[in-house]
């Protein structure tokens, strides 16, 4: 199986690279707007934190801009282009798009495969957008963004990863090149200042690129179904641990710090919850009947409709969590990425292409400096 999946691998990579090598080559077309796009995305499949950085992103830059969401809506059932309500079914518009909805139910929400169909159709039916934000857009070649913002899991590297399918990478590393920013996601709060220069040596390829670093902050948890009478929840509390996202481990590490884990049951990601799924979950809760369930709030979104015993409606909790920055090399995200929207001249691509001879200088001149000041500790991790 190892084996099949290796040359599984050497197909897809192939595929790729074929893919890009059209668009490079301009038989592919790529388009660009007279609308500032800044991209969402990474090179690995699971959860890098794509949708708090987009809540992150409006809530910031709501003052300044008129922003719309720009979605593929993976796993809907739907296809084509689609507004987002907030009494739509995760089914029809996916669990991601509805669930920015439902915390910005004034701004526009955008479901649509083909990214720039989606861009002329917002410029039509929303013409006081003047910002869009593409949520998981970076392969999607059709559009050529203003902005890349590229997430990369602390808890995964990619230097130690392998293309899909025998790893988790869906493009190649080198495409990073094309990034503005990165964010390093899900850092451990007490990430040490070496560890940040390791990881900015590894992924700062040219001049103009800034590196920051997050964790996960999570705040109290929330019932899912609300009762007046329910039961205090308390920290040590003991709880069944029920997910369908693509990295789940944060979320049951932070968990079991807070409470008394007794169960798990992990899903794929964007599961959508069947009635023999639920029968399993409501089978554990008669078993502890004093334990919590406790999801993420993606995962509760896709029950948020469904027709639950009251035991298991009452035992049913999520975990709010949001983006917190951590001090890096980098500073001011917000300050340099509304300059960069505005102001910004940088166009990267997979090599050095469209960069000034200035660019280039500079870029040489940084590498330079960081292969010198790199200890022999961190040029051997």
């Amino acid at each position: 199986m190892e084996v099949l999946r290796l040359i599984l691998s050497w197909i897809y990579s192939a595929v790729v690279a074929v893919r890009h090598r059209l668009y490079d080559w301009g038989i592919c077309k790529s388009r660009s707007f007279d609308i500032p796009v800044v991209c969402i995305g990474n090179i690995t499949v699971g959860g890098t934190g794509k949708t708090p950085t987009a809540e992150y992103l409006l809530s910031m830059l709501s003052e300044r801009y008129n922003i719309a969401i720009l979605s593929r809506g993976y796993g809907r059932r739907t296809k084509g282009y689609r507004e987002v309500m907030v009494d739509d079914s995760h089914l029809d518009v996916g669990d991601e798009p509805l669930l920015l909805k439902l915390k910005f139910p004034d701004k526009p929400i955008i479901v649509c495969e083909d990214r720039a169909e989606g861009i002329d159709r917002i410029r039509k039916e929303h013409p006081e957008v003047n910002l869009i934000v593409m949520d998981d857009g970076f392969q999607h070649r059709k559009v050529t963004p203003k902005v890349n913002i590229i997430l990369i899991d602390y808890t995964r590297p990619i230097n130690q990863d392998s293309m899909l399918p025998y790893g988790r990478l869906r493009d190649f590393p080198s495409r990073l090149r094309a990034a503005h920013f990165f964010i390093v996601t899900k850092c451990p709060s007490k990430i040490t200042r070496l560890d940040m220069r390791i990881w900015a040596n590894r992924l700062r390829s040219v001049a103009f690129q800034k590196i920051y670093f997050s964790s996960i902050r999570s705040a109290m948890i929330e019932p899912i179904f609300h009762f007046e009478d329910r039961e205090e929840v308390n920290y040590g509390s003991r709880a069944i641990l029920v997910t369908g996202i693509g990295n789940p481990r944060p979320f049951i590490r932070e968990a079991e710090l807070r409470f008394s884990v007794v169960e798990k049951v992990i899903f794929p990601d964007h599961h959508s919850f069947t009635a023999s799924d639920l029968k399993r979950i409501y089978e554990l809760v008669k078993k502890h009947p004093r334990a919590i369930v406790l999801m993420t709030e993606k995962d509760a979104i896709r029950l948020r409709r469904s027709k639950l015993p009251e035991q298991l409606m009452r035992a049913m909790y999520y975990q709010p969590i949001t983006m917190e920055f951590i001090d890096g090399p980098d500073s001011d995200l917000m300050g340099n990425l509304i300059a960069e929207i505005e102001y910004g001249k940088h166009r990267p691509k997979d090599g050095n292409e469209g960069a000034t001879d200035e660019t280039r200088d500079e870029e040489v001149r940084t590498e330079e400096v960081q292969s010198a000041e790199m200890s022999e500790e961190e040029r051997n991790f």
